[in-house]
């Protein structure tokens, strides 16, 4: 028997697979060659003139279409979809897309998934419009159970189609710092950076408000004057996969200029090459602000055995344990507690690795891209068998 065939739009905003697309590519490209035991997963995104229209990735079809805009590209796909005949629509974060394929694909079933609340609030999206593109979908799917209680709120009638499934970490590549291959690859950094006797602080995403940086960088005068060979690295741009700056950002080099020594900025890092600087930190800092709905970093950093400091908001407070996996700060306590929390680990090393080692425990337990995988098998098996009845 044939194995049925899953259609996955990705928004049209990067080429896939690639190592400098955002996030949400990058969950597609992981979870879909997983899943390939029992589906044809099929991925939808850009054109680009460097790679084919169309090919075979880890067994996973790729089709790239022109994106010029979103209404082309949707388009597009739309139009690919009737030859394909899949058994399930999948959108990845954009409820417009849904609206757009309900109407002409009225039989198909359809499932969003949701990363973030970008594309559900103002201004990308109106509440009505939104909760019309919401009942447009079958299933909805999102990464945390903060981001189930954001959507009821916004559109309660939907609650039933709302499954949660939380996102991994490829656990090959984001080894432990304290196992024997992870610590020989971390001293090698330490040598090339010329790190010895540092306790690094890092910070790893983009250079925006609503992620806090600027909360980090307050903190370190503190940090440093009690820890005076921390060392702060800061690694991102303001945008994926580009050197172009915003006044925040430039704003957050400004600040640090004080501290010149001790703080860092990195240009962008593509995914495939952020694992050593994981396993470089002592302590991660993820001073986001109140919709992370995530947040990849922190099961990246506790997949490398590095505790981590973060908001205790969003999907965060659903990842870390705190005191047992790392420090969870509420948000309005961060000026008064961010410092001292990094300082606390920074100065009881033992305690510092045996929140580490837990973390690696907690994410081979909940937050592999395996564990994702099989929660999307599942979801997949019962739509299909719901379709064939």
């Amino acid at each position: 028997m044939k194995a049925p065939v899953i259609a996955i739009i990705t928004p049209g905003s990067f080429v896939v697979p690639c190592a400098t697309s955002s996030s949400v590519e990058l969950v597609v490209e992981q979870v879909a060659r997983r899943v390939t035991t029992e589906v044809c997963p099929v991925i939808f995104g850009k054109q680009s003139p460097d790679m084919p229209g169309s090919e075979m990735v880890d067994g996973v079809q790729y089709i790239r279409v022109p994106a010029r805009s979103p209404v082309g590209y949707i388009s597009q796909v739309s139009q690919r979809l009737k030859g394909l005949r899949p058994s399930l629509l999948q959108v990845e974060n954009r409820p417009r897309f849904v609206r757009y394929l309900r109407k002409r694909h009225p039989q198909a079933v359809i499932c969003l998934v949701l990363h973030s609340t970008t594309y559900i609030s103002s201004p990308h999206i109106s509440r009505v419009e939104l909760q019309s593109c919401l009942r447009a979908a079958d299933y909805i799917m999102v990464n945390s159970r903060f981001m189930k209680e954001q959507l009821i709120h916004l559109a309660p009638s939907i609650r039933r189609k709302i499954r949660v499934n939380y996102l991994g970490v490829d656990t090959q590549q984001f080894t432990s710092r304290w196992s024997a291959e992870g610590s020989a690859r971390r001293q090698q950094s330490v040598d090339q950076l010329g790190l010895g006797g540092k306790k690094v602080i890092l910070y790893v995403g983009r250079l925006l408000r609503m992620k806090g940086v600027h909360h980090l960088l307050e903190a370190m005068p503190e940090v440093v004057k009690r820890v005076p060979n921390a060392v702060l690295f800061v690694v991102g741009s303001a945008f994926y996969s580009s050197h172009r700056t915003t006044p925040y950002a430039r704003g957050l080099k400004r600040r640090a200029a004080r501290l010149r020594a001790s703080i860092r900025f990195i240009p962008y890092v593509p995914h495939t090459g952020i694992a050593d600087w994981f396993r470089l930190a002592d302590v991660l800092v993820v001073p986001s602000g109140k919709n992370e709905a995530f947040g990849l970093v922190n099961v990246e950093a506790m997949a490398s055995g590095v505790p981590v400091v973060a908001t205790h908001v969003g999907g965060m407070k659903e990842i870390i344990d705190h005191e047992r996996t790392g420090l969870s700060i509420k948000p309005a306590h961060l000026k008064s507690e961010l410092a001292p929390s990094i300082v606390k680990l920074l100065t009881h090393p033992e305690w510092s690795r045996v929140l580490g080692e837990a973390s690696v425990r907690r994410v081979h337990e909940q937050f592999t891209w395996e564990r994702t995988a099989e929660r999307w098998l599942k979801f997949y098996r019962e739509q299909i068998n719901v379709k064939m009845k």
